[in-house]
């Protein structure tokens, strides 16, 4: 009985293990591809986003400075025995950009920044050709009533670029800011206010190099007037052109090109499959590399620069 049972029983031949065998490769393959496309999308989503996310954080602080140029506090009678609007020395028009309290200055094609502009030896590009990156200092006044000693504040804030990564390998660049205070203060509360004062950069609220944004293509500030024209040259007191320019400013564009950290498109050097880098009023780059790039372009219109060359 036991061997005529077993006579009965089916098995599978080898073709069909073979093609058992293919059909589940088959669905392997598809299930794997199917799951690198949604990887890979959601990577560049993900990447995508976080260009846009620190691109905000960057310009939000851009527009806060810019917004805050040539401010200056007015406090009134008061019964600390403190003056009404500030005291404090002004220096602008034909002084360097060092001891400038314009309140807004810009150098085209800049990089690196020493505190004050005094060094004389600029810091290197990736390319001669490139016109990377534009620097701006912002200047504004505030209020602190419990510093009997200097309760007017000045601060110079200064956005700049520095050229990260190897020549060659790696050609961004960081965004950096730099932030020093005006020392004008007294001896004693019982003294007199001091007529002059001087730029220092030891102040509790100073520093200098913090980065604020890495993977950046290009920065630039352009400079408007109220008819919406371009100021020609950047306002700036190293010329008697740019000093004319000092407090025309009505609005100030800001342009950034952001590039991702990571490798983001299929690598495809054919001519003419090169990705133009738009929205600058510089000379247009292309690329080819697998890098996303984004530019971020904002209008910031400046409330407290007046005609009369004083803010």
């Amino acid at each position: 009985m036991k061997k005529k049972y077993l006579k009965h029983i089916s098995g599978l031949t080898l073709i069909e293990i073979m093609i058992g065998i293919v059909v589940s490769s088959l669905m392997m393959a598809a299930m794997y591809t199917t799951y690198s496309i949604v990887n890979t999308t959601y990577s560049q989503v993900t990447n995508k986003a976080q260009i846009s996310r620190s691109s905000r954080d960057l310009i939000e602080l851009l527009i806060r400075d810019v917004r805050m140029s040539g401010f200056k506090y007015y406090l009134g009678q008061n019964t600390r025995g403190y003056p009404e609007q500030s005291y404090l020395q002004f220096k602008g028009g034909a002084t360097t950009i060092q001891d400038s309290h314009d309140p807004i200055v810009i150098i085209p094609n800049s990089l690196g920044h020493s505190i004050g502009d005094t060094d004389p030896t600029p810091t290197p590009k990736h390319d001669v050709t490139d016109l990377c990156c534009d620097k701006i200092h912002v200047v504004f006044d505030d209020f602190d009533h419990v510093d009997g000693l200097q309760p007017y504040k000045r601060y110079k804030v200064t956005y700049y670029a520095k050229p990260v990564g190897v020549v060659g390998e790696d050609p961004r660049y960081a965004i950096y800011k730099s932030k020093i205070s005006w020392q004008q203060k007294r001896e004693r509360v019982t003294d007199d206010f001091p007529p002059t004062g001087d730029w220092v950069t030891d102040c509790s609220e100073c520093y200098h190099d913090q980065l604020v944004r890495d993977y950046v293509e290009d920065m630039e500030f352009i400079a408007l007037d109220r008819e919406g024209r371009r100021l020609t040259p950047s306002p700036s007191p190293t010329s008697p052109e740019g000093r004319n320019n000092l407090y025309k400013i009505r609005s100030v564009d800001i342009k950034i090109a952001f590039r991702s950290e990571n490798e983001f498109y299929r690598f495809d050097a054919r001519p003419g499959k090169e990705r133009p880098l738009s929205g600058f009023a510089r000379t247009i780059k292309s690329y080819s590399d697998r890098y996303l790039r984004d530019t971020v372009v904002i209008s910031v219109y400046t409330r407290n620069i007046l005609d009369d060359g004083l803010f």
